[in-house]
């Protein structure tokens, strides 16, 4: 008889929370058509040389590879095109980060306005709590400049 029992490696962070959003003069759809491009993301990241998908929807893979050598692969856990909502979470990285879960949402603000806002609960895969500043501040930086970039590609 086993002992194995079901298990995994993947947990919900329970580290930084970090928001960051951005006002953009243009329709939801056509924000949603960047940031709701699970496979798109160096449209708005210029750190990502390239991205490679495995699969299609909910359960794809993409593997995004950053011009310093660091990789990064994450799991699209839900996505409704209706909503404008995505989430995903890493399962593998050399960036230093031991769990992470974001999610993607635009909302429109009426007539040619839209805001894309990027969720992120990370937790540093070393130093713990005197880390957490530290690490806050340097995934609040990458997303910060991710959605400015985004705000840039529809001025």
């Amino acid at each position: 008889m086993s002992n194995l029992q079901p298990d995994t490696l993947i947990k919900n962070p329970q580290g930084c929370h970090v928001v960051s959003s951005v006002e953009v003069p243009a329709p939801a759809a056509q924000v949603w058509a960047v940031v709701g491009n699970f496979g798109g993301f160096e449209r708005f990241i210029p750190a990502l040389s390239h991205i490679e998908m495995t699969g299609e929807g909910v359960s794809s893979l993409r593997k995004k590879f950053f011009k310093d050598g660091n990789v990064v692969v994450e799991q699209l856990n839900s996505r409704d095109d209706q909503a404008l909502s995505m989430t995903w979470t890493t399962i593998y990285n050399t960036l230093g980060v031991a769990n992470l879960w974001a999610a993607m949402h635009v909302q429109s603000l009426g007539t040619g306005k839209a805001r894309a806002t990027w969720t992120i609960i990370a937790e540093p895969a070393s130093g713990g709590e005197e880390a957490l500043p530290g690490f806050k501040d340097f995934v609040q930086g990458f997303a910060d400049d991710a959605m400015g970039n985004v705000l840039k590609l529809f001025v």
